[in-house]
């Protein structure tokens, strides 16, 4: 059989009816090229299969059309509908992601940031673990947006789950409850904090009660360990740092005997889709994590063009209030 003849640029300059030369423009430089014509040109192109070459497009432009994606882990739910995000919104500025996962390391991080730095356009670094000096660093060196992490002046999109736990914080104190339990994330959580304080705050306000268990890694198994603590501490309500130590505390509870809610309220400071259906349902704070891909990469796209990166965008969650957490007693 006879192997079909690839689409060449100078194939769609002959039925566009326009130089090669505007055809190469219409993909690499498009504004140099008027949006009807520009138009007409990409139309013909997918009628007749044509791609332009990334590598062609590097070697004219000195830009890859790649954006770098970093996050910490995928068997956090947290990060799923982030990464999916992400790679909607890169494919609609006609950009693809390279992602890389640091397994909850800070050394990992760091060096698939330096790797990754001299092989993309830009970078978008989810809930980094690596320091301040070191993101300050990179960020002169290519364009850098931080998801759920704040440096400086540095461009972010942040998702405001202080304000979320203290949500969950008030609807506890609200139903009685008078000593909580935070279970906090794994050790230099940037997370941690701020959401710390904001529940000694309320805590305070209140004349409640705050434990804070942890430092733990984010994962079931350390949910199942530290549950032990929580069941010892006296307290009548948790709050999960997130939903993979929601799930753990869920099990290691249960195992030793302590009913949620009967006995422990329990809500997690992100939302999982199986919390709906789980025994019983449990309270959690829905996070807009599809609109802060879209802003990251939106704000990237800023950076690319030498504009401004604008202000960070600050989102926030959505308290849902289910079966897991009632009145104590």
């Amino acid at each position: 059989m006879r192997q079909q003849k690839s689409v060449s640029m100078a194939d769609v300059a002959r039925v566009a009816g326009v130089a090669k030369s505007t055809v190469s423009r219409a993909f690499i430089h498009p504004t140099l090229v008027a949006a009807p014509t520009r138009e007409r040109i990409r139309r013909i192109a997918d009628e007749m299969g044509f791609r332009p070459s990334r590598v062609a497009r590097a070697l004219s432009t000195g830009r890859t059309g790649l954006l770098g994606l970093v996050v910490p882990t995928l068997s956090n739910p947290f990060f799923g509908p982030l990464v999916a995000a992400v790679q909607q919104a890169a494919e609609e500025e006609d950009r693809q992601i390279v992602l890389m996962i640091s397994e909850l390391s800070a050394e990992r991080e760091t060096r698939l940031i330096e790797r990754l730095s001299s092989e993309v356009d830009g970078l978008i670094v989810a809930t980094s673990l690596c320091g301040d000096p070191f993101l300050r660093k990179v960020a002169k060196r290519i364009p850098l947006v931080l998801v759920d992490r704040r440096v400086g002046r540095l461009p972010s999109v942040l998702i405001d789950t202080p304000s979320g736990v203290a949500a969950i914080a008030d609807h506890l104190i609200g139903a009685g409850h008078r000593r909580l339990c935070y279970v906090s994330g794994p050790p230099g959580s940037w997370a941690d904090a701020p959401r710390i304080a904001a529940l000694r705050g309320r805590a305070e306000e209140s004349g409640a009660d705050l434990v804070v268990a942890g430092p733990i890694p984010p994962t079931v198994d350390a949910g199942i360990e530290v549950s032990e603590t929580v069941a010892k501490a006296g307290v009548t309500a948790v709050i999960g740092y997130n939903s993979a130590t929601v799930l753990g505390l869920l099990h290691g509870l249960g195992t030793q005997g302590v009913r949620v809610p009967e006995d422990v309220s329990v809500a997690s400071a992100d939302d999982f889709i199986l919390f709906q259906s789980t025994k019983p349902a449990v309270t959690v704070l829905r996070l807009p994590l599809e609109e802060a891909g879209h802003a990251a990469v939106g704000m990237l796209a800023r950076l690319l063009r030498g504009e401004r990166p604008g202000k960070p965008v600050v989102l926030g969650p959505e308290l849902l209030i289910r079966e897991s957490t009632r009145p104590p007693g």
